[in-house]
């Protein structure tokens, strides 16, 4: 996969949280179900399926995203959140 679809994947991570974070105003953001509800959108509403060049399954893309989370903040990178989740989506589902 190239690296433009993999910066546009990044660029649809971040669109996902803004509009998370809009829905949830009154929260500030805060939502337990939130990897839920970014599976729904980046398969709903956005060309992720396009840019991985297959569909997820709803419930493995979901608990990618908790994983993807929870190695995030044990690891701390520099790197941005939603570029670091980018690559390693890529990396997963463009494998055979």
């Amino acid at each position: 996969m190239s690296v433009g679809s993999t910066f546009e994947i990044a660029e649809l991570l971040h669109q996902v949280g803004e509009v998370h974070h809009t829905v949830f105003a009154d929260t500030d953001g805060n939502d337990e179900d939130w990897a839920t509800f970014y599976s729904d959108w980046l398969l709903a509403h956005s060309d992720l399926p396009k840019l991985l060049a297959r569909r997820p399954v709803r419930s493995h893309l979901t608990r990618d995203l908790v994983e993807l989370d929870e190695e995030y903040t044990k690891l701390g990178p520099s790197q941005p959140w939603s570029a670091w989740y980018a690559d390693r989506l890529v990396a997963k589902y463009s494998a055979p």
